[in-house]
């Protein structure tokens, strides 16, 4: 869409960049910021991926990019709010402080339009194998980058064959049991934390599932990932909240940033525990 104007918004949500990790889809997220605006922008944590950082050093041109983007949109005006995430955990030390504009958080309240209060978290605070088993969810980590490197052979062939992307890994954590099990769980939990906080909703991550869902009277917001989903919750100046993805990922293919940018809706149903 060059020379096209970029779609206008209230609020921006993006979480779960992991910047630092092969498998950040940075391109993508490059040319989404390209052409999508928004006077307040909301990142949900795990923007950069501290774990991964101290394993290996992987910071390619493009990571250092969505920095200078996002600290060119707080020099000309835009609030943008940092919400450190477990992988980004390092940030907690510094909330309340500013770095080029941006101001780090543990959790914020963002009004919207409409008058709703929702609760901005990135939800790992209350996932209990992050804070009671740290070394399985260590473990878990590494497992994650197996699926996603899984994810790259498939995405090949795929391609190959004209295909389009599918991501092994989103579709595992929906078929096993325990993970449908764990997404169950976690949507009670924040919603009920959104309940002690006294607001209508909750918006975070974590767990790269994106989806919105109202549970009786709390709206329950999550804004998925960059890695697989490459999705970002937005709010309309109306107050309406909207999932927007990418609707042509191809994994390693630049080919990809060639095409226009054609946001859709994401389904917003999502299986429940079992």
């Amino acid at each position: 869409m060059p020379g096209d104007k970029p779609r206008s918004f209230r609020t921006l949500f993006i979480s779960d960049v992991h910047l630092g990790s092969k498998s950040a889809k940075a391109e993508f997220l490059i040319d989404f910021l390209r052409h999508h605006e928004a006077e307040t922008i909301y990142l949900v944590g795990d923007i950069v991926d501290g774990w991964r950082l101290r394993r290996s050093w992987h910071w390619p041109q493009t990571h250092n990019d969505v920095v200078q983007k996002l600290l060119r949109q707080a020099r000309k005006g835009v609030q943008i709010t940092y919400i450190a995430g477990n992988h980004d955990e390092f940030l907690r030390m510094f909330q309340g402080v500013h770095f080029g504009g941006i101001v780090v958080a543990d959790r914020a309240i963002h009004e919207s339009a409409d008058g709703k209060k929702y609760l901005v978290i990135h939800g790992d605070q209350f996932d209990t194998v992050v804070h009671n088993m740290r070394w399985l969810a260590y473990l878990g980590d590494k497992a994650y980058d197996a699926a996603i490197m899984v994810n790259r052979i498939i995405a090949r062939f795929r391609r190959l064959f004209g295909m389009p992307y599918w991501s092994f890994s989103s579709w595992a954590k929906a078929k096993v049991k325990k993970a449908v099990n764990f997404i169950g769980a976690f949507q009670e939990v924040l919603t009920e934390e959104a309940r002690r906080s006294e607001v209508d909703g909750v918006i975070c991550g974590h767990i790269h599932h994106a989806v919105i869902e109202r549970f009786d009277d709390v709206q329950y917001i999550n804004t998925g990932d960059w890695v697989e989903s490459c999705t970002a919750v937005v709010e309309h100046f109306d107050g309406a909240m909207e999932i927007l993805h990418w609707p042509h990922v191809r994994a390693l293919a630049p080919m990809a940033l060639d095409q226009p940018f054609v946001p859709v809706v994401v389904d917003s149903k999502t299986v429940k525990a079992a």
